[in-house]
């Protein structure tokens, strides 16, 4: 249980440290999202079996996490079609 516990903390750190660090492309920002809503979906299933709780807050949970996605990618569309690529540094944020 600790050891499951260990990678799923790991996950959300990498995943952090990937959202920190890799800042340049919208996609890979996104990516790095979805990894840590992953790994906290991961946590939230091993947390409720532990507990021995219902799952239904785990349904709640992925639809959130779908409708992040599916705006996350409308942006990247978005940005694709005005700009022609996803770097954050092509368009002024005024």
């Amino acid at each position: 249980m600790m050891n499951m516990w260990l990678i799923i903390m790991m996950m959300y750190v990498i995943g952090n440290m990937i959202f920190i660090s890799k800042h340049k492309h919208l996609l890979i920002v996104l990516l790095s999202l979805e990894f840590i809503v992953l790994s906290l979906f991961f946590l939230l299933v091993v947390y409720l079996s532990y507990i021995e709780y219902d799952m239904y807050m785990l349904m709640i949970f992925l639809l959130f996490s779908v409708c992040e996605g599916a705006l996350g990618l409308s942006i990247l569309v978005s940005m694709i079609r005005t700009h022609g690529n996803d770097y954050f540094q092509s368009f002024n944020m005024l």
